[in-house]
């Protein structure tokens, strides 16, 4: 089992991101070698490209930054995991089940049934389903987290089956396979493969709730009893934010720049009199706070969407997303909720050799790598070609520049050269040295 080299693509509505990491099957490690981001601002909206030929652009300018980072080069970028999110994404719970006329073993080959009579769900035409997902087992009425190889005269299932409108897969083909040359290794839910990476086996089996807070929308995963359980994506985002801040005029780059910098999602207890470059830092706090409470409460509602209370949710909510960079945000989730909340990180199995893996904005992008390396494991990096003479059929001689030959041209130069020699006055040069 050798070590695999792994690419992938987060395409979010403000920024591109790719990555490469070096995936090791021995001890399950991934080191991420470098992260490349490129703004996407304008081509994608809501998570879905709008404008695959700009998306390409921006794509080829990852790629080419990425192979010539010193822990990748000489090797090329063939093939990449992609990422799927946007605010079309939502689960849906399908239940299924199969009865046996005798007690029967449980194999593979059932549970691949199972999977497929979940996907028999009524959907809109223009909606796809993007994955499917098991959330819990019952043979004969009991549950059960392993039932390959169990025997029972019945199995049922509950699915969670995540759809989204087809303009995601669609375009993403579109901008990456016509456009880059790149071949696309897989497609996974960005959100299930943090999920994988961020939540602790015990947090997911307590009860959690994991939130991506992105540019243009925020994605909620709730999970229980070690399984996903709801799946919901608001269109909201820190973009929101951002763009209330103009109405102090100001252009948006500009907004972006002081909601980091300045502001905060809890309100001050007193008021700032202060001003930044002619604004008043209360005006620049009563936006930020207004559009914070409104992305929260709509985050916690999801809770009594998936039939839960706060009491199901024991470890909290977890945070990830370049949004989750909004100072005081977990305290402002705190005070709305009354759980737990804190950040997300990477495991220890991710090995952060490159910098801007630690930060909060490209959690999503690693997990792709882990998530690509365990589905396919494809080899997504391979080396350059050097020609060998065993690559060409003409005789070796042919290819070869032949040696320097003092053939009757070199003669006629060699005399010039050294008449221009007695003519300047200074020795001869010596023929070898022509040679």
């Amino acid at each position: 089992m050798k070590e695999r080299y792994i690419a992938a693509l987060e395409i979010g509505s403000s920024k591109i991101t790719g990555a490469v990491g070096l995936y090791n099957p021995e001890d399950g490690t991934m080191k991420v070698l470098a992260v490349e981001q490129e703004e996407s601002r304008d081509s994608v909206r809501y998570g879905i490209i709008h404008n695959p030929e700009e998306v390409a652009a921006r794509v080829v300018r990852i790629v080419e930054r990425l192979e010539v980072n010193p822990a990748v080069e000489p090797r090329r970028i063939t093939g990449v995991y992609v990422g799927l999110s946007g605010r079309s994404m939502r689960s849906v719970a399908s239940d299924v089940k199969l009865v046996f006329p005798d007690v029967t073993e449980i194999t593979g080959d059932m549970l691949k049934r199972l999977k497929e009579d979940a996907t028999a769900l009524p959907i809109e035409p223009n909606q796809e389903i993007l994955d499917v997902i098991p959330r819990s087992y019952q043979i004969d009425g009991l549950d059960t987290s392993a039932p390959k190889g169990a025997m029972g005269k019945s199995i049922a299932a509950v699915y969670d089956v995540i759809i989204g409108r087809n303009e995601l897969k669609r375009n993403i083909k579109r901008a990456l396979n016509d456009r880059t040359g790149l071949q696309i290794r897989g497609m996974l839910v960005t959100e299930v493969a943090a999920a994988d990476i961020v939540l602790s086996d015990e947090e997911k089996r307590l009860g959690c709730m994991l939130v991506d807070f992105g540019s243009e929308t925020t994605s909620v995963s709730i999970y229980r009893h070690g399984s996903l359980c709801y799946y919901a994506t608001l269109p909201l985002g820190g973009r929101n934010i951002t763009r209330d801040l103009t109405s102090l005029a100001v252009l948006e780059e500009n907004a972006e720049e002081i909601k980091c910098e300045s502001g905060r999602a809890v309100a001050p207890d007193t008021p700032s009199s202060l001003n930044l470059n002619g604004l008043k830092l209360s005006d620049v706090s009563n936006l930020v706070v207004a559009r914070a409470e409104e992305i929260v409460a709509n985050v916690i509602q999801q809770i009594s969407y998936a039939g839960l209370t706060e009491k199901d949710l024991p470890d909290g909510i977890v945070c990830i997303g370049g949004g989750a960079n909004l100072n005081g945000l977990c305290e402002l989730i705190e005070n709305q909720s009354g759980l737990n909340a804190r950040n997300g990180f990477l495991p220890s199995f991710i090995v952060k050799t490159e910098p801007r893996a630690k930060r909060l904005d490209n959690v999503q992008v690693c997990a792709l790598l882990y998530a690509g390396a365990l589905k396919g494991g494809e080899e997504c990096l391979e080396m350059p070609h050097i020609e060998t003479p065993d690559d060409v059929d003409e005789p070796v001689e042919r290819r070869v520049a032949p040696e320097p030959q003092e053939g009757k041209v070199s003669k006629f130069f060699n005399k010039i050269s050294r008449g221009l020699g007695n003519f300047f006055a200074t020795p001869p040069e010596d023929d070898s040295e022509l040679e």
